[in-house]
């Protein structure tokens, strides 16, 4: 596992965007694997500027989001499907919709979805690059503490601290769903590489955790210490924290 200090949250985006633009110009067929969340958000903007301004044709590349909200119509202001469109498809015209892949979070029968969705990753995938955030307690995608380390894509319950973490973005607690689909631990662990970037204070103790702790589903992200190309990207106040230098 290789741990980077990019000592800042422009350049840790701006890093993450360049090594996304070098795999989408080398391999024009690339899948990706893709996250949402604030930390995200500077990550989708550099890399629409880039791929812009290097004309990059996106029209074979394949994306596959870790989840999505149970119970949310794919236009609903706060589901995965709008964050997506508004942070990145839309500004490059060479996205092709058919290439586009998130769980659909209002479909009639969810654990169906899920079947399908791991299907298609299997079919499809693996992914070239997975990104991926971290949450304060650990989960990677929705797989909160004590998921399997065999999970595969499912429906799955939201612990109330990532609910709490979360409702920053409804206008209620009450308001955030209880549920969602997400890929599991086994179909992140397929990729060929992981670039795993966490920022700021309040993710200290998992990146800590992550690095120092025991391999354990008491902390999911710890089975990215199997994985045999992952990237742990940080910035000043966790990389100096863990003192990994």
């Amino acid at each position: 596992m290789n741990v980077i200090n990019l000592k800042n949250q422009t350049i840790a985006s701006q890093y993450l965007a360049t090594e996304l633009l070098k795999q989408l110009k080398t391999k024009p067929n690339t899948v990706l694997g893709l996250a949402t969340g604030g930390t995200m958000i500077d990550v989708y903007k550099y890399l629409s500027e880039l791929l812009n301004i290097n004309q990059i044709d996106l029209s074979r590349v394949v994306t596959f989001n870790l989840d999505e909200y149970v119970g949310l119509a794919p236009d609903h202001k706060q589901s995965y499907h709008v964050y997506m469109n508004e942070h990145l498809f839309k500004h490059n015209d060479s996205w092709q919709k058919n290439n586009i892949h998130l769980p659909m979070g209002n479909a009639k029968d969810v654990v169906q979805e899920s079947r399908t969705y791991e299907q298609l990753l299997c079919d499809i995938g693996p992914a070239d690059i997975q990104i991926l955030g971290i949450g304060e307690n650990g989960h990677i995608g929705f797989n909160e503490p004590y998921t399997s380390f065999d999970s595969v894509t499912s429906v799955v319950d939201l612990a109330p601290s990532t609910i709490k973490a979360n409702s920053k973005h409804f206008e209620t607690i009450e308001n955030v769903p209880k549920q969602a689909i997400s890929m599991g631990l086994s179909s992140i662990m397929r990729a060929k590489r992981i670039i795993l970037l966490a920022l700021g204070e309040h993710k200290q103790y998992a990146i800590k955790q992550l690095l120092e702790g025991d391999i354990s589903e008491s902390l999911p992200a710890s089975i990215l210490r199997q994985h045999a190309n992952v990237e742990v990207i940080v910035d000043d106040e966790i990389f100096q924290f863990n003192k990994y230098h």
